[in-house]
């Protein structure tokens, strides 16, 4: 079992915690962590961008001029892809993307972004982070405590609850700041709990990744099976 401190809200030392190896300190495989990014990436894609083709342009309904003996090229419509105002040859038309990935793969990119960020020493484990009400003095009060104002963090609490919604909120206004509720109630088996806000992207893309004790739990029981 591999160690690391737990902190307070102050940034103080108050404890230490045992994390799991094979979750927290894999060796990372860039490939699958590529890979279910590129997924993530494309699932965002709205797929809604739509030109029109000469069929769907309107007009051009009869030939300009007629095939011979003007001088000109010939030509058969003013809906011609060649033509200001005709239709858009190998446009792009609405479409599905997208990608998945096999739930091995999922958490084998999951657990490669937790032990980059655990072995670059990256990772901060708190006590709890609550708040009664959403607060933005609160919240730049904690980023303070823990040296991260002017760090790209990412914060991850492990269900959704009036507390840790609160946080959320708080976060809202600090542009160097996202703030995770890990646990989606809604999603799957009832009584499962599942980590679907947590994803590779997000973790990846910020410098500092800040954990609660029981969202290292959470974690824990879910990829560590």
């Amino acid at each position: 079992m591999a160690q690391i401190d737990i902190l307070n809200l102050k940034g103080e030392k108050v404890g230490e915690l045992e994390i799991r190896e094979d979750v927290f300190n894999i060796e990372p495989n860039t490939d699958v962590m590529f890979r279910y990014v590129d997924m993530q990436l494309t699932n965002r894609r709205a797929g809604t961008a739509s030109t029109k083709t000469r069929g769907e342009v309107s007009g051009g309904g009869r030939k300009p001029w007629s095939q011979k003996h003007t001088g000109r090229a010939r030509a058969g419509s003013i809906r011609a892809p060649h033509w200001k105002g005709g239709g858009v040859a190998h446009g792009p038309k609405p479409k599905i993307w997208n990608k998945k990935l096999p739930k091995k793969v999922k958490k084998l990119a999951l657990k490669s972004a937790l032990s980059v960020k655990f072995r670059e020493k990256n990772l901060i484990v708190l006590e709890d982070l609550r708040f009664d009400k959403p607060k933005a003095r609160e919240m730049r009060d904690v980023l303070k405590g823990l040296g991260l104002d002017n760090t790209y963090s990412l914060f991850v609490l492990p269900k959704k609850e009036d507390a840790y919604v609160n946080v959320k909120l708080s976060g809202r206004n600090f542009p160097n700041v996202k703030v995770i509720i890990a646990d989606n109630p809604n999603n799957g088996t009832p009584g499962i709990v599942k980590i679907d806000g947590l994803n590779v992207y997000d973790i990846i893309r910020h410098e500092k990744l800040v954990l609660t004790v029981d969202m290292v739990k959470k974690i824990e029981e879910v990829l560590g099976g």
